[in-house]
């Protein structure tokens, strides 16, 4: 007697893909990307480290090898502009760097001595470069202000968007409310500035993420002079206007008195 055996559908979730094994029909979901992968170390004022799959990247290390006592070695190192704030050769000297790429700026890499030079990656407004499987895009950083435009030209530095496993983390360095930052797409973690008199005020860094819409923004670089910006105010316009911005507040100053 023959018999009819109807087809066993086995839906198995996993990471990827799609695939038919032994007559049976099976569906994989896609497992959603998480920014859980990806760990954020704050290390004062624009200063980060990310860890991600084994990969350490530094932005923008300064304050001398003490500062990053206990961290991994760096595999990245991007660097802003020319600043002290973000650029310190003293230092990249201190530092272990060996097994580093550094990506820049050409007004930082005019700066660097002969030794580093093949470990430079020298990215100007409008450039990307993949190292690590990390796609790195450099993003225009300026001010827009007349009193301001000597602080940060256009062209001179760079923003960075790290496309990393599937998410997209922009760092904006030191900038205003451009538009080249209002028109980014699909970022997962913004790190956003705001301190006066060199960057922007906190009602101008709130319009910019409102505008681009990040999943979470991260304030950073809010000291200014003489007074640091209100991160609680910037806070309170954010979840007002649009409560699915998540504001993440890390402790970019742990040695002050904030």
């Amino acid at each position: 007697m023959k018999k009819n055996i109807a087809p066993l559908l086995i839906f198995i979730f996993l990471a990827t893909g799609t695939y038919n094994s032994l007559g049976q029909t099976v569906i994989i979901a896609e497992k959603p990307k998480s920014t859980e992968t990806i760990k954020v170390i704050p290390i004062q004022h624009a200063t980060t480290v990310l860890e991600w799959e084994g990969i350490t990247i530094y932005i923008d290390p300064v304050g001398g090898k003490k500062a990053f006592d206990g961290q991994k070695l760096p595999d990245l190192i991007l660097i802003t502009d020319i600043h002290g704030d973000h650029f310190s050769l003293e230092t990249l000297q201190e530092l272990d760097t060996h097994k580093a790429k550094i990506m820049m700026p050409q007004a930082v890499a005019d700066k660097m001595p002969k030794e580093f030079t093949p470990q430079i990656d020298v990215l100007h407004n409008g450039d990307s470069k993949e190292r690590y499987g990390i796609k790195v895009e450099a993003i225009p950083m300026y001010n827009l202000r007349e009193e301001a435009l000597n602080y940060h030209p256009k062209g001179r530095g760079n923003g960075y968007v790290l496309n990393i496993d599937g998410q997209r983390l922009y760092f904006s360095g030191d900038t205003e409310d451009i538009p080249e930052m209002r028109a980014l797409k699909n970022i997962d973690m913004a790190f956003v500035c705001m301190n006066l008199p060199y960057t922007m005020t906190v009602e101008s860094a709130a319009d910019a993420v409102l505008a681009f819409k990040p999943k979470k923004v991260y304030p950073y670089h809010y000291r200014g002079r003489p007074k640091v910006s209100n991160v609680k105010q910037f806070k309170s316009i954010i979840n007002q206007k649009d409560p699915n911005i998540k504001v993440v507040q890390l402790d970019w100053y742990p040695n002050d008195d904030f």
